[in-house]
């Protein structure tokens, strides 16, 4: 999910008319770029690294791309990313409840004021 892409979208009606309405990165993807989809895969194979080591791993990244690999830590779509709101700077942490078949958040969007 490229940053360089268009910020607004342009949707034409039949009766000639332009409505400019807001870009969504999650929703419109990117023009040339990965799909939701194709980064939830990327997120995927990044957890399957991390679930297969022993101990305690720190991950830092992008914004976006840290909010599809926390929607895939809870085995939701990639696209369910959007609904979790992350600070620049801030720190969560993911574990689990019981088992590895409980994935769940343990801190989120942590900053300090």
């Amino acid at each position: 999910m490229q940053r360089s892409c268009y910020l607004v979208r342009r949707i034409e009606f039949t009766n000639g008319s332009v409505l400019r309405a807001m870009w969504e990165l999650f929703e419109d993807g990117c023009p040339n770029g990965e799909s939701a989809a194709d980064v939830g895969a990327r997120a995927d194979h990044a957890i399957d690294r991390v679930r297969r080591r022993a101990g305690h791993v720190l991950l830092f990244g992008h914004r976006d791309m840290l909010r599809v690999m926390v929607a895939r830590w809870l085995q939701f779509p990639a696209l369910e990313g959007r609904r979790l709101y992350l600070d620049p700077a801030s720190l969560s942490a993911l574990g689990y409840d019981h088992a590895p078949s409980e994935p769940v958040i343990r801190l989120w969007n942590e900053t300090k004021t």
